[in-house]
């Protein structure tokens, strides 16, 4: 007896087969995202999704009806998988826009690969299966015969009408929530997509008149001190030198382990300069250029897409352009190819006169996608060398990369030996990683002093983005980072904190500064330092060292829209402020609730005034 005759209800009934076969592929991925896995609520949340679609098929197929179960088998199964593999590499829900960028993602398909975890290919396990009874023909004839058969008109009818208004059901109340993936697990994850895709994107703008500094000051709580700023000018007339470490978090500064400290060189700078310990990434889906955008522009990321490809078009107001006025020389260099999230866009927008990419670094010494960090500071140097022989001061914005997710770096660059227990962890080849790019750094910062350019420059170092998702980590990652962290459970607020140091030879004395901030306080901070003035320019960050005692920082992408930090702790939001979660960002993590409703009202306010703002802009025009 064939497989086919043996279980004819099924195969008989395509209807009942492929909705039991989508039925078991969303609690896979509802065991991978949701909290709390899948439920009773998983079946009405997101079998009627795969039962309008099937029902429109038996309704409206008279020919190769199996085809057409098996087109939208793979389609729904593809959704599904690209979910919880976004998921456990941004930590969110994947929409079609985010799909979209999918050229952009295949870049980095060494780390996509390496979060995928062997039971996640069971949800393709039918479609293989399909495809080896596909090869036997007569066995596929059968099935044919058998799902040919027409179901009743008035029972595909009621099937689809039923299973619409529970699509409807499962959508329409849940439509106001602000987190994202709690949207997901209200509407079901199939419904979500598809309300991603028919809904209007169109939101209303705030009109660029009513955007105004003293607005934005206002809702920051930021007063203006009648004294003058302090270290206002201290850095007037300097070099500019921005250091941009890929994937380094703060937890990295001063850390040993069994005796070997991993970042040596940077953990000296942070000793012997201003190191800020408090201080945030806001960063999305563009990673690296999202941070090179918001220290630049001071703006927020944009609701959704990168912001290289949602605001390259426009004439933005920047810091190359600020010291542009002042007669610098700006540039900016990175060993990939500019075209990689459309950075060469992003620079005329930004304004830089140059950028340095593979082009330039060629592929000597090649790790992930680019040169490694010794190639990029050995031949930045050289340029910088020769930008100040010209007499103009110069700003250059230095990125590195060699610290890349997944981390798995050549075995050359294995400069220490981590104990056993790291072995084969996401953990340990992070911080053999960031050992590397931290002795490139090192060598960069003798070369930098050597050549007499350290002692005439401002200096900031920080990093980009968050390098260990907490959604990432498998058990054993997650004891070592507990191990890390002295037995405290990492969490959310200490997953997007990342350094800050600033650099200002002759004028810092050694400090840790307590205040919160994030990267779109670096321009006003910068301002303050060289003596530039940001009367004429909106900017939503500010000066670290003279607005202190408050601040708030709206986050994006990483976290759910409506999530923030203000000076006491991390806000999750949840579908909206009374559901969210509270993360101190000090002590054991029991403290009381100190986030208030008027601050993620504020938060939201914020974005809104700055995609509203940066959407009105003038379009950069070519000569």
């Amino acid at each position: 007896m064939s497989l086919f005759k043996s279980n004819r209800l099924f195969s008989a009934r395509p209807i009942l087969f492929f909705s039991f076969i989508m039925l078991l592929k969303s609690y896979l991925a509802w065991m991978v995202i949701f909290e709390g896995g899948p439920s009773w609520t998983t079946l009405l949340k997101e079998l009627p999704f795969a039962l309008v679609v099937y029902s429109l098929i038996e309704w409206f197929a008279s020919k190769r009806k199996l085809l057409y179960y098996l087109i939208a088998n793979l389609l729904m199964t593809t959704i599904l998988f690209a979910v919880i593999m976004y998921y456990k590499y941004y930590g969110v829900i994947v929409t079609y826009f985010a799909l979209a960028q999918v050229n952009q993602v295949t870049a980095v398909k060494n780390s996509v690969f390496s979060l995928m975890d062997p039971y996640f290919l069971f949800i393709f396990t039918d479609i293989v299966i399909i495809a080896i009874l596909m090869m036997r023909r007569k066995k596929t004839d059968e099935w044919k015969m058998l799902s040919m058969r027409k179901e009743h008109r008035g029972v595909i009818l009621g099937v689809l009408s039923v299973s619409l208004m529970l699509c409807l059901f499962n959508v329409l109340p849940n439509r106001a929530s602000m987190n994202e993936i709690v949207k997901a697990e209200q509407m079901g994850i199939l419904n979500y997509e598809a309300y991603t895709l028919l809904s209007s994107k169109n939101t209303e703008q705030i009109d660029s008149n009513q955007i105004t500094q003293e607005r934005i000051q206002q809702i920051k709580k930021i007063n203006e001190s009648a004294t003058a700023p302090i270290l206002q000018g201290t850095a007037e007339g300097k070099n500019l030198i921005i250091i941009q470490m890929e994937s380094m978090q703060s937890f990295l500064v001063g850390l040993e382990v069994d005796g070997q400290e991993i970042m040596p060189n940077f953990s000296k700078l942070a000793k012997e300069n201003h190191y800020f310990k408090h201080f945030y990434q806001q960063v999305g889906q563009g990673n690296t250029s999202d941070a090179e955008f918001v220290v630049n522009t001071s703006f927020y990321i944009p609701p959704r897409g990168a912001a290289t490809q949602m605001y390259a078009g426009k004439e933005l107001p920047s810091l190359p352009k600020l010291l542009k006025e002042k007669g610098y020389d700006t540039t900016t260099f990175h060993t990939n190819v500019v075209e990689f999230w459309n950075r060469g866009e992003l620079y005329k927008a930004l304004g830089f006169d140059r950028y340095y990419d593979a082009e330039f670094f060629g592929e000597e010494d090649t790790v992930f996608f680019g040169a490694s960090d010794e190639v990029l500071y050995k031949k930045t140097i050289d340029e910088l060398d020769r930008m100040g022989e010209s007499g103009k001061p110069f700003y250059a914005h230095v990125l590195s990369m060699t610290a890349h997710h997944p981390y798995t770096i050549p075995d050359d660059k294995h400069l220490m030996t981590l104990p056993e227990r790291y072995e084969d962890t996401l953990v340990g080849d992070y911080l053999m990683a960031q050992h590397y790019a931290d002795y490139a750094l090192g060598a960069f910062i003798e070369d930098l002093k050597q050549r007499g350019i350290w002692d005439n420059s401002l200096i900031l170092l920080y990093g980009d983005h968050l390098g260990l998702p907490i959604y990432s980590l498998d058990r054993d990652d997650k004891e070592l980072m507990q191990e890390i962290y002295g037995g405290k459970e990492y969490t959310y607020n200490d997953m997007i904190n990342i350094p800050l140091v600033i650099v200002n030879p002759g004028q810092t004395e050694p400090q840790i500064f307590e205040q919160l901030g994030g990267q779109v306080d670096l321009l006003p901070t910068i301002a303050n330092l060289m003596g530039l003035t940001l009367d004429n320019q909106i900017h939503f960050g500010q000066d670290l060292y003279n607005q202190s005692a408050y601040n708030i920082l709206p986050q994006r992408y990483y976290l759910p829209t409506g999530s923030f930090l203000s000076s006491q702790e991390l806000f999750l939001s949840g579908s909206g402020f009374d559901d969210g979660k509270h993360y101190p960002l000090t002590g054991d993590g029991n403290s009381q609730q100190e986030t208030t409703e008027e601050e993620y009202t504020s938060a939201l306010e914020l974005l809104k005034l700055s995609d509203s703002y940066v959407n009105q802009l003038p379009d950069w025009k070519t000569e």
